[in-house]
């Protein structure tokens, strides 16, 4: 199990930049382009450092910033890549050669705007910008996960999906390869997807926070199994813990920490990814990390239990020195 970090650091001096759309829109083109320019660079040389912080500290896999070029696809601040310039592109894949020596997965969540299966034509299409640009700079640094959240399900769940089922079609190869759903908290259950997930060949992350707070027919340790078939790479889970924990009053939202507890022991002894969703950031997967180690010490002592899955069907993680190009072989060899 390789645990991962989301977006930012809670202590480290390791920052992201970004900038507003009130503020570009002040700016003359020349200043804006120079602007943006600055804040690309500045992000791919903090990818760098955060991806060396990662190695030290046995951390396996980073989930980028959906603003790791900002205002990428503003509706008027928008601009194509080119505007960087080769030399900051090179360094985003420089940053993409550090992860694979030193075996660092890296992913994309886009943010909660991005709904493939919405009514609407021009949320589809902000939508599918939005994958996209992020299917790009996956392609530059080698990230294998764009992940979307399936969305609301405007009164009608199937129809809803059905929309999602075409609206995929619309993709570049690059973005398809890497697309991935998550069950959500609210509206779409592991046994929702997983049809989806079937006849797309798109994997399923399952995040066990959100299948705790939206429960189907599905124990944990069979949600798990099913989510395992969808992958033909390693497997990409969440955890996070409830802020107020189970008996509060909300337990969608998220702790500072991740209570081992809330950890499945069924993935234990996978071959899998597993982001840390968590208000500390670093400070929560380090701990978190420790507190794993601990448990496999104390597993170790008394008689192994069944696993998620025998060993004979669990997934490898993918080659962490295979170039792009065999990463979208074995991104797309399911499609």
């Amino acid at each position: 199990m390789r645990l991962g970090l989301c977006c930012a650091f809670k202590t480290e001096d390791i920052r992201f930049r970004t900038t507003t759309e009130r503020y570009l829109g002040q700016l003359s083109p020349a200043q804006r382009e120079d602007k943006l320019r600055a804040l690309a660079a500045h992000n791919a040389h903090a990818l760098q450092a955060a991806i060396a912080y990662y190695a030290r500290q046995g951390i396996g896999c980073f989930r980028m910033t959906s603003q790791i070029l900002p205002l990428k696809t503003h509706p008027r601040l928008g601009y194509d890549t080119s505007l960087l310039g080769e030399e900051i592109v090179a360094l985003f894949r420089a940053a993409g050669r550090l992860a694979r020596r030193r075996k660092i997965r890296t992913t994309f969540h886009p943010d909660q705007f991005v709904v493939l299966s919405s009514p609407k034509d021009r949320v589809v299409s902000n939508a599918l910008a939005e994958i996209e640009y992020q299917a790009e700079v996956a392609e530059w640094i080698g990230a294998d996960v764009i992940n979307v959240h399936e969305g609301g399900g405007y009164d009608d769940k199937r129809k809803a999906l059905k929309r999602l089922v075409d609206n995929v079609a619309h993709l570049s190869p690059r973005a398809r390869a890497r697309l991935t759903i998550e069950n959500d908290d609210r509206v779409y259950t592991p046994t929702d997807l997983l049809p989806v997930c079937t006849r797309l060949s798109i994997p399923l992350v399952y995040d066990v926070h959100h299948h705790r707070c939206n429960g189907d027919d599905l124990d944990e340790a069979r949600a798990t199994h099913l989510a395992v078939r969808t992958w033909n790479r390693e497997p990409l889970f969440h955890i996070s813990s409830p802020r107020e924990g189970w008996g509060g009053s909300n337990p969608r939202s998220h702790a500072d920490e991740v209570d081992i507890e809330d950890l499945p022991t069924c993935w234990d002894e996978l071959d899998c990814t597993v982001e840390v969703e968590a208000k500390a950031k670093e400070q929560a997967l380090l701990e978190l990390k420790r507190a794993l180690e601990s448990r496999r010490e104390e597993t170790a002592k008394r008689v192994e239990g069944p696993a998620c899955l025998p060993s004979s069907e669990r997934p490898h993680p993918p080659d962490a020195g295979s170039s792009r190009a065999d990463l979208e072989g074995k991104c797309t060899d399911a499609s």
